[in-house]
């Protein structure tokens, strides 16, 4: 059986919302075992041991979130040329335009060789004052949708043998 870990960190749920439809996505695929983790639980043993991967997070500041970033730091270097090939899609929930998360999460899957296997959802909440900004997200069905279809199809892909 192929895993599929799935990694968010949230400050105000949408980030989770996102994540825990990917995984509801990914669920339908029988063959498929879905890890949804929150990046300060996961480690690299995680990331070892699957086969596929999504990270989720929002965009602070016009980075990825500092908790995904230490994710990413306290992993790398154990995974470095361990996980050559597997499949990653990425999941962001902007306040802007979310792109130089993006870009960050794409930059270390290159480093880790990693393949991209969808290109990323950037969910925009156009929460520009700090009251918006601080205030929990509801992530819509239709954008929701779209991240349970990222799980499902890497998922299928796990199982297929794609990735």
């Amino acid at each position: 059986m192929k895993t599929l870990l799935i990694v968010f960190h949230t400050m105000t749920d949408g980030a989770r919302q996102m994540a825990e439809a990917a995984a509801r996505g990914a669920a339908a695929e029988p063959n498929v075992q879905v890890r949804l983790l929150p990046a300060r639980e996961a480690g690299a043993e995680d990331v070892l041991q699957a086969q596929g991967y999504i990270f989720v997070t929002p965009e602070n500041l016009a980075a990825m979130s500092g908790i995904m970033k230490d994710f990413f730091d306290r992993t790398f270097y154990a995974a470095l040329d361990r996980v050559v090939g597997r499949a990653y899609a990425t999941l962001i929930c902007a306040g802007s335009d979310g792109e130089n998360a993006v870009r960050q999460i794409d930059r270390i899957c290159t480093g880790w060789r990693l393949r991209k296997a969808a290109e990323p959802i950037i969910v925009c909440t156009h929460a520009q004052t700090p009251e918006k900004i601080l205030a929990r997200k509801i992530i819509c069905a239709d954008d929701l949708q779209r991240c349970e279809e990222v799980g499902a199809a890497l998922a299928a892909g796990l199982a297929l043998g794609v990735f």
